[in-house]
């Protein structure tokens, strides 16, 4: 049964498995209703205005960036356009900062990489709802109320892990410490193929670890120039 003040969610992604995972995964979810499933830019933007018309506005909208008709970020600049304002989510195997930068300066509110687990995701869309509670709740007269500077803080805080976040499978915490605590002491960026001879590690193993924090924002990776042979990118500590 859908309770009145439950969040209703677009789903926006072009891979069936993945679109139907997730609206499965926000089915599961107390709180949330699934107002239903988008797989193209098209798509997505004929149900938010339907939804919108009906009386029944999405106010959260789970966004694959790579779309069959079009980029994820393109579709959220239309969506603003049309004067549309539910919140994003950003579920997308997109790591480059460039793009994670976009998005959150076009009001992505949180950005969970592909693949995940159930609870990733739940633990995303929960802090979303605390946010969105400490703020009205999305209610109209509740968002004609000024709130204070501790009601703002508390309400963001929300958003943000109260601890650390689970590793991608096959990481392991230890040897993620060991890989960031030898590129933060490196004087000069270093390649994957210096750090796996550093702490004995096959190249794709640290390659993977680089690629972690570097997904992060807690390393910088740049094309290494005058290699010979195929480039190699090499990485410097930003944490």
């Amino acid at each position: 049964m859908t309770a009145a003040h439950d969040i209703r969610v677009l789903v926006v992604d072009d891979e069936q498995i993945a679109a139907e995972a997730h609206a499965s995964y926000v089915r599961r979810l107390e709180g949330f209703t699934l107002a239903g499933a988008a797989r193209s830019t098209r798509a997505a933007l004929e149900a938010l205005q339907a939804a919108q018309a009906a009386g029944e506005p999405v106010q959260l909208v789970l966004l694959d960036m790579n779309l069959t008709d079009g980029h994820g970020l393109d579709l959220l600049r239309r969506i603003r356009g049309l004067g549309l304002m539910p919140d994003i989510i950003a579920i997308t195997a997109v790591r480059e900062l460039s793009i994670v930068r976009s998005a959150i300066a076009l009001g992505v509110t949180q950005y969970l990489v592909k693949p995940f687990t159930f609870a990733a995701f739940r633990d995303k869309l929960e802090g979303y709802r605390a946010y969105r509670q400490a703020l009205g709740g999305g209610d109209a007269a509740a968002s004609a109320t000024a709130v204070d500077q501790e009601a703002i803080d508390a309400a963001l805080a929300t958003l943000r892990p109260s601890g650390p976040m689970p590793l991608p499978k096959g990481l392991l915490p230890e040897t993620l410490r060991a890989v960031a605590t030898f590129l933060r002491a490196a004087p000069t960026p270093v390649s994957a193929t210096e750090v796996a001879e550093a702490l004995q590690m096959s190249r794709v193993t640290a390659r993977r670890y680089l690629e972690h924090l570097a997904a992060q924002g807690r390393a910088r990776k740049d094309p290494r120039h005058g290699t010979r042979g195929r480039p190699e990118l090499e990485y410097r500590w930003e944490g």
